[in-house]
């Protein structure tokens, strides 16, 4: 690999729903559905929070547009607290969505050796079931049973409609035949919680290691092929199969028309017409994502550059491209494409505003980034009738909770009494009426309040103690 910077993306946004669980359905080459536009999952670099789940949409496939006003749509508070290269997972029925990602952050000071030889064994999962609402990361170990595997990177996966489960693949550095590189391995699963065995899936000759890698499914089998692979080598090769377990012809490579500075492969088919976009990532130069065009995948020859494509503020790095419904469609520019950023501005120092600093939650003026100083109100965890709760904005799956009665914030953990510490409801301010004070749930005496700059959970009353527990909601 040129770097270890960057690794293939998933699985093929391919002309049908490559999707999975339920074994009865059609399988995705078979069964053509409608799809409306695009989304893409990636991370956008090195930076500060960079390695996080960032989308973006696209009615084209070609110009993009990034969803939650460019920031990050989740965090991970979970193992090296950085992801990269995410996957977006439909399964066959439509009704249930995985966000697979590599466990690596860069950014916080690792170098890519200790990355590659002492990194994370395991990827990290999100589970949805409409592509807005997300469950709490939870780890998935790959590679802690391949020996001295040093890593778990670029995961993909895709729908087997003949076996019934999704195929899995990654890659690992580790030590096989006497020779320690990058070898791509598979493992089966249904759920993305647990695996089969893992498998050698790809393993070029000699020392030659391979990291990214991502197979499109094809549904007429346009240029004589059910599945297409795309690798990153010296250059992009493309490689052709009618079975995910068979023999895989070589077809060629891109260098003519890529050159050598590229990697990070990431196919979708364009709704409206028989025609892929194979995009690549131009790291050597450093300016991110372009697409090359074909209407055979099979016919090296046949890809072709294009202008005219744009794809939006953020850096756009190794990430995945999930054809959308109309339906999907609607709910994912519902919640992300103008969400409300909320402010809560206090009553009696209106300078100052309700702010997240290493987790502790104050009032201070001139917030900076001004992120730590916005939230998403959203329904109440514990009851969403007149209740509600405060996500961070640039902590997505972080909320304000109290804790012995002081404030933190802090990653939802799916419990029951941090759905309670986290939930208030919104009455009338006790200062002002115009305003609002916020009553917390499972302790209804007391009111969220600012004491020595600091938000408390305290009884509070007349006078000074309603001037504190009275905000603003601004956006």
């Amino acid at each position: 690999m040129t770097r270890l910077s960057r690794r293939g993306v998933l699985l093929g946004a391919a002309a049908a729903a490559t999707t999975g669980l339920v074994t009865t359905v059609q399988s995705p080459a078979s069964a053509q559905t409608a799809y409306a536009s695009y989304l893409m999952a990636h991370f956008i670099g090195e930076g500060a929070g960079g390695e996080q789940i960032y989308l973006s949409h696209s009615d084209n496939g070609l110009n993009w547009t990034d969803l939650n006003r460019g920031q990050i749509v989740l965090r991970t508070p979970i193992g090296t607290r950085g992801v990269r290269d995410p996957i977006i997972v439909r399964n066959p029925a439509g009704n249930r969505y995985w966000i697979v990602a590599t466990d690596l952050h860069i950014g916080s000071g690792t170098s890519w050796n200790d990355a590659a030889n002492n990194g994370s064994r395991s990827l990290v999962v999100w589970e949805s079931t409409d592509l807005v609402n997300w469950s709490v990361p939870r780890l998935l170990n790959v590679a802690g049973s391949l020996g001295d595997a040093g890593n778990a990177w670029a995961p993909e996966a895709i729908w087997d409609a003949s076996a019934g489960n999704f195929l899995l693949y990654w890659a690992t550095n580790s030590t096989r035949n006497g020779i320690k590189k990058h070898r791509i391995w598979s493992a089966r699963t249904t759920d993305f919680r647990s695996i089969t065995t893992p498998q050698v899936y790809i393993d070029r000759s000699g020392t030659q290691g391979l990291i990214d890698t991502q197979i499109i499914e094809v549904a007429d089998s346009t240029g004589g092929y059910r599945y297409y692979r795309a690798s990153k080598e010296n250059q992009i090769v493309i490689e052709g199969a009618n079975s995910l377990t068979g023999s895989w012809t070589r077809l060629g490579d891109l260098a003519n028309v890529a050159g050598t500075g590229v990697e990070g492969p990431m196919w979708a088919k364009f709704n409206d017409r028989n025609e892929w976009a194979l995009w690549l990532d131009q790291f050597a130069t450093g300016r991110g994502y372009m697409p090359v065009l074909t209407t055979n995948p099979a016919s090296v020859s046949s890809y072709r550059t294009v202008s005219g494509y744009s794809l939006g503020a953020n850096l756009k790095r190794h990430g995945f491209i999930l054809n959308l419904t109309a339906a999907e469609r609607s709910r994912v520019l519902a919640r992300y494409q103008n969400p409300v950023f909320n402010r809560l501005q206090s009553y009696n120092f209106q300078d100052r505003y309700v702010r997240h600093a290493d987790f502790d939650v104050r009032i201070d003026p001139g917030v900076a980034p001004a992120a730590d100083s916005q939230f998403r109100l959203v329904p109440g965890l514990a009851s969403s009738s007149g209740y509600v709760s405060f996500e961070s904005v640039n902590f997505p799956g972080h909320f304000l909770r109290h804790v012995d009665f002081d404030f933190a914030l802090a990653p939802n953990d799916d419990s029951s009494q941090f759905a309670q510490d986290a939930t208030f409801r919104q009455v009338a301010g006790l200062a002002n009426s115009g305003w609002s004070s916020f009553q917390s749930y499972n302790h209804p005496t007391r009111y969220i309040r600012h004491y020595g700059y600091v938000l408390k959970l305290e009884a509070v009353s007349a006078g000074t103690g309603y001037s504190d527990a009275t905000f603003r909601i601004t956006t």
